[in-house]
C-alpha cells in the first residue's frame, strides 16, 4: 500500500506548482509559516510576497543563474527561495558557518555572481567581516536596498498576480527536472561540493516520506536546522509548507535551553535534529516541554543509545532514526511508528533501488549504492566549476549514487549502518571500523564526546587514535570497559580535549580531528624522544 501511495502521487511538477496546489487544498487564508517576528504568514501572503521579491531579483540576475542566499531561517528567506525559483533562478544556499573563505569557495564552485543577504542578519550574526570579504568576489545585494524600491503599486500587483496565479502559471512552461536548489555538502570528509536537486527530486522525497508517515494540517514543525542543511531545506521547510503543516522557523539549533521552550510555546508536533542537538535539548528541557510532540526524527549522525533512552524515559517519546544524504534529497530511509527497529535507520523509501558492493575484509555488509526519483541531478565540483556532473556509480553505472557508507540490510529490510568506507582503518591487514571504536568509548563514557581517526603507522599500516572529552580517560579504562574485544579494535593512543572539532550541523569535523590527532601525536612522540 505504501508503494502504491507513492506510485500514484503527483511529484512530477515544480515546487511553485505544488505550492499553488496546496493553497487550493487548504485555502488562501490558511497560516502556513511563522518566525520570531510572530506574524503568521498565509498561503496568499507567501505567494504574493514571493512574486514581489522574485520580480526585484529578476531585474539584477539572469534566467538559469545560481544566486547565492546568505540568510537565516525565516519567512523572508522562504520568500526569496520561492521568488528565485518562480523566475527560473536557482537559490544556492550558502553555509555561513564556513566563514568567508568557505563561502567564497562555494560561490566559485557554483559560479555564483550575486549573493542576497540582509543587513539585519549580517549585524545580528556578526558576519560583517565575512560579508565584506565576500563582496570582493561577488555582488552582495542587501534585501533592505531592494525592498526600498518596492512601491504600493508593486505590492498590489504582486497580490493580484498571487490571487490569479493558477490562471497565468503553467507547469508545462517549467520542467520538473529543472534545478530547484544548490546545497553544499558539509565537507565533513573533504572539500564541499555543490549538490543540485531538481523540483522532482524534492517533491518525490516528500511523497516518499508521506507514503510511510502520517502528517498534515494540525502539525507544527519546529524548524531550527538551517536551510543550507538538506534536512532543514527539503524536510523542515518545503515539506511542511507544501503539505499544510505550520513551519515555525528558529534561526539557530545551538540555543539548547531556548528550543525546548519554543517547542512548548508553539505547540510543536514534529521536530528534526541530529543526535548532538537532541541530546543537548533533552538535558535542558522540562519533561513537559515536548508535550504535543508526535514525531522526533534523528538523522545526519548515529543516534546514541543514551540519547534514545533519555528521550523515552524523560518525555515518553520514541525517536525515529533515519538515514540520508544531501544527494538523496535527503531521506533514504527512516524508522516509522509502524516499521521500527531500534539501532537501525529504518527501511528504504518507496521506489528506491539499492546494491551492496562487496568490500574486502568486511563480512555481512557492503558499500551502499542507491537509485530512485529522489537522487540528485548531479554535482558541481570544485575542480570543474559550474559544470553539472550527473550521478554515476563506478560499479553500477549512470543514475546510481555511491553513498560511501558500509551497511547491512537485514532479512526484514532494515538498514544498519556500519560506518563510512573512509571511516575504516586497515590495521595489520584487518579492516577496523572507526565508528565501532567510538561506540566502545561511548559505552565506557556515555556522557562525553569521542572521535576515532586513523593515522599512518610504519609497522601496521595504520593506527587508531581516539580523541575524547573524558577528563580522566585512559586506554586502560577503555580496555577494562570492553572485555573480550580484540586489541586490534582498540585505539593505540588516546588524547583528552576540552572539546572536539565540530561542523555547524553538529557533526564531528573529521578532517579537523585527523589534523589535530596528527599534531598531538607528533608532539607526544617528540616529548617521548626528548
Amino acid at each position: 500500500m505504501s508503494e502504491m501511495m507513492f506510485a500514484t502521487s503527483h511529484y512530477r511538477q515544480t515546487v511553485f506548482a505544488a505550492l499553488l496546489e496546496a493553497r487550493t487544498i487548504f485555502g488562501g487564508n490558511y497560516a502556513i509559516a511563522e518566525d520570531l517576528e510572530r506574524k503568521p504568514v498565509s498561503y496568499d501572503a507567501l505567494i504574493a510576497r514571493s512574486i514581489a521579491v522574485g520580480k526585484l531579483v529578476k531585474s539584477i540576475t539572469e534566467s538559469g543563474e545560481n544566486v547565492g542566499v546568505l540568510l537565516p531561517n525565516s519567512c523572508k528567506t522562504l520568500n526569496v527561495i520561492l521568488g528565485l525559483q518562480l523566475y527560473r533562478r536557482t537559490p544556492a544556499m550558502l553555509n555561513y558557518s564556513l566563514g568567508a573563505a568557505g563561502m567564497a569557495a562555494a560561490c566559485r564552485t557554483g559560479q555564483v555572481k550575486t549573493v542576497l543577504t540582509s543587513r539585519k542578519f549580517i549585524e545580528a550574526a556578526h558576519l560583517q567581516t565575512e560579508a565584506d570579504a565576500l563582496a570582493q568576489q561577488v555582488n552582495v545585494v542587501y534585501l533592505e536596498d531592494l525592498a526600498a524600491g518596492l512601491t504600493g503599486r508593486d505590492k498590489a500587483a504582486a497580490w493580484l498576480q498571487g490571487k490569479t496565479a493558477k490562471l497565468w502559471y503553467r507547469s508545462r512552461d517549467y520542467d520538473a527536472d529543472d534545478a530547484a536548489v544548490v546545497l553544499f555538502t558539509s565537507g565533513s570528509e573533504g572539500l564541499p561540493k555543490g549538490v543540485v536537486l531538481s523540483h522532482a527530486n524534492i517533491l518525490a522525497n516528500h511523497k516518499q516520506i508521506r507514503a510511510r508517515i502520517d502528517f498534515g494540517p494540525g502539525d507544527v514543525v519546529l524548524n531550527f536546522l538551517p536551510m543550507f542543511h538538506s534536512f532543514g531545506f527539503t524536510v523542515g521547510t518545503m515539506m511542511s509548507v507544501l503539505n499544510g503543516m505550520v513551519s515555525f522557523f528558529y534561526p539557530s539549533p545551538l540555543h539548547y535551553a531556548v528550543i525546548p521552550e519554543m517547542a512548548y510555546e508553539v505547540g510543536a508536533t514534529i521536530m528534526f535534529g541530529t543526535n548532538t542537538f537532541l541530546a543537548a535539548y533533552a538535558k535542558k528541557a522540562h519533561p513537559y516541554d515536548f508535550y504535543k510532540m508526535r514525531y522526533v526524527v534523528a538523522g545526519a549522525e548515529k543516534l546514541q543509545e543514551t540519547t534514545r533512552s533519555l528521550w523515552l524515559n524523560k518525555f515518553g517519546i520514541r525517536i525515529l532514526e533515519g538515514y540520508g544524504a544531501t544527494e538523496t534529497a535527503p531521506v533514504t530511509s527512516v524508522n516509522t511508528p509502524m516499521d521500527y527497529k531500534a539501532g537501525s535507520v529504518g527501511r528504504f523509501m518507496p521506489d528506491m533501488l539499492h546494491h551492496l558492493e562487496p568490500v574486502p575484509g568486511i563480512e555481512g555488509a557492503g558499500r551502499l549504492h542507491v537509485a530512485g526519483p529522489n537522487i540528485m541531478k548531479g554535482y558541481l565540483l570544485p575542480d570543474n566549476p559550474g559544470v553539472l556532473t550527473p550521478p554515476n556509480s563506478p560499479v553500477y553505472g549512470e543514475g546510481w549514487y555511491d553513498t560511501g557508507d558500509i551497511v547491512h540490510v537485514d532479512d526484514e529490510g532494515f538498514i544498519h549502518i556500519r560506518g563510512r568506507s573512509k571511516r575504516f582503518a586497515k590495521v595489520g591487514g584487518e579492516m577496523v571500523s572507526l565508528t565501532a571504536v567510538e561506540q566502545l568509548a561511548i559505552q565506557a563514557w556515555p556522557d562525553t564526546q569521542h572521535a576515532a581517526v586513523s593515522l599512518p603507522d610504519p609497522r601496521k599500516g595504520e593506527q587508531i587514535i581516539l580523541l575524547t572529552t573524558q577528563r580522566d580517560g585512559s586506554l586502560k579504562q577503555l580496555a577494562e570497559a570492553a572485555p573480550g574485544v580484540a586489541a586490534i579494535n582498540l585505539p593505540k593512543k588516546l588524547f583528552v580535549l576540552e572539546k572536539l572539532p565540530v561542523l555547524a550541523t553538529g557533526k564531528t569535523d573529521y578532517p579537523g580531528a585527523t589534523a589535530l590527532a596528527a599534531q598531538l601525536t607528533q608532539t607526544h612522540t617528540a616529548d617521548e624522544d626528548h
